[in-house]
């Protein structure tokens, strides 16, 4: 599987990634093995980026993922995990988290951007995935917190990546233009972006992605398939956008998109994942994986071609027919 390295840095990062938040059982439970094979099967596929945090299952995706990657040449993959939201035990526990996920509810997150709350998450992740080291440290949605995330949790990412204890350092955010303060006001060298760079959204073209080209940093794309409504080759009525129904306006807009993926021989999911990496910023696509399934349907899709042309071709037809932004195809 192709490598792009991250600008500045020598972590090189797979194409396509392993997004762990679905083992950590978000929405639904999956079983040790199942969680396993699907790691397993990425690790078949080429994938060899992997992404996680303390918040997915308060611990439980850090936890699987280090078990499944023990073994392996630590020297072949890169795993990345967050600060920001330290766990703690709740004072009156929960039979089951709040915040999403099928794991019980014994711990709590805080919210916590400083010094001292980084390098405790950091030292946390590091005993939860039983890892030597995190190679990319993200600064997790801090939407609310950018005077201590800027001055604070970016500051001590930096200082430990100078001390060779992480290999690169950023932010990971649903929104783009905060991001590109990141980009251009701190030493970040990467930001993950959720969602603002998909068929359905390009405004990172007017922030994220210019402040990356700019700064020589590194993009990687997450949230491509919009909550879903992306995700499949025909767009249902119940499709979601941004964790909510979809509007009747972005439903149109997806189906129209999909017929003319149709027309060009391919299909919306694979044209979804093609899409942000045709950004010469865009480092990797990475796409939250359940089952053994899933990661073998994803590689699938990374490595999908359409039948009747290039992608350029695709994209400029969208672009004719005003169903990307203006100009969008011509921008990159």
């Amino acid at each position: 599987m192709p490598r792009r390295r991250i600008p500045r840095t020598s972590v090189e990062l797979t194409s396509l990634g392993f997004g762990a938040s679905l083992i950590g059982n978000l929405y639904r439970a999956v079983d040790d093995e199942t969680a396993r094979a699907a790691v397993d099967a990425a690790w078949g596929a080429g994938v060899r980026y992997f992404d996680t945090a303390p918040h997915y299952g308060l611990g439980l995706s850090e936890r699987r993922l280090g078990e499944a990657l023990r073994g392996r040449p630590r020297e072949e993959f890169v795993v990345s995990t967050k600060v920001g939201r330290l766990l703690e035990p709740r004072e009156v526990p929960l039979e089951r988290d709040d915040d999403g996920f099928d794991v019980p509810g014994d711990l709590g997150r805080r919210s916590d951007y400083s010094r001292d709350g980084v390098l405790r998450s950091v030292e946390a992740s590091l005993e939860r995935t039983g890892l030597d080291r995190i190679d990319v440290l993200y600064v997790h949605d801090p939407d609310d917190h950018w005077e201590q995330a800027s001055r604070e949790a970016v500051p001590a990412l930096v200082e430990l990546r100078e001390q060779g204890v992480v290999g690169a350092v950023g932010v990971g955010m649903n929104q783009s233009s905060m991001l590109a303060r990141f980009l251009r006001e701190t030493d970040v060298d990467v930001v993950m972006l959720a969602g603002r760079f998909t068929l359905l959204d390009q405004r990172a073209l007017d922030d994220v992605l210019p402040a990356a080209v700019e700064q020589e940093r590194a993009v990687v794309a997450v949230g491509v398939f919009n909550s879903g409504i992306l995700a499949r080759d025909v767009v249902p009525d119940d499709a979601r956008y941004d964790y909510a129904q979809a509007p009747p306006d972005l439903l149109a807009r997806a189906r129209a998109i999909a017929a003319v993926c149709a027309e060009h021989g391919t299909t919306l999911p694979a044209a979804a994942v093609a899409f942000p990496l045709r950004h010469p910023a865009v480092v990797d696509v990475t796409l939250g994986m359940r089952t053994a399934d899933q990661v073998q349907r994803n590689a699938e899709l990374l490595g999908a071609v359409p039948s009747s042309g290039t992608w350029g071709d695709l994209w400029s037809d969208l672009d004719a027919r005003g169903l990307v932004r203006p100009g969008s195809a011509d921008r990159l």
